[in-house]
């Protein structure tokens, strides 16, 4: 899987070589790297990534990541830095942006073939990707729930 990581990251410089990022906000760069090196993160976990970046179409916003950990379907959102500050990453996480994700979560079952919904989690993770040092991974497992009142 090293490997795999390493030729991705190489076709990444690539592409930021021959312009691929230069349309984009920094932030927005940041964002899609972090998505990767967790990607990457999930798989050493034992986790099958089935989605990246899902948009239902009709809901505004995105789920960074869709996984399966064994049973347990897992809405995942990244939070990427390039430093570390006073403010974690997971913060970033407001109930503006939990109450987005579990309208899209919704969207994504309906649309699953089976009749009964899986168990499912709600993740945060932060990735700290600061030059220079080894990529560092907070994995918040069942940050949120369905509402408020659970773990919030």
């Amino acid at each position: 899987m090293a490997w795999l990581e390493h030729a991705l990251a190489g076709l990444g410089r690539l592409a930021d070589i021959r312009g691929r990022t230069s349309t984009l906000p920094a932030h927005l760069v940041t964002g899609i790297d972090g998505e990767d090196a967790v990607f990457f993160y999930l798989l050493r976990k034992g986790y099958t990534v089935v989605a990246r970046r899902w948009s239902s179409g009709d809901v505004p916003g995105d789920i960074d990541l869709i996984a399966w950990h064994g049973s347990m379907l897992c809405f995942i959102e990244v939070k990427t830095r390039t430093a570390r500050d006073l403010t974690p990453a997971q913060t970033a996480v407001d109930s503006q942006k939990r109450r987005v994700l579990r309208r899209l979560a919704r969207r994504y079952i309906h649309h699953m073939p089976q009749k009964t919904a899986p168990p499912v989690r709600f993740d945060v993770i932060s990735a700290y990707l600061v030059p220079g040092e080894a990529n560092e991974f907070q994995h918040f497992e069942a940050a949120f729930g369905w509402n408020e009142l659970e773990r919030d």
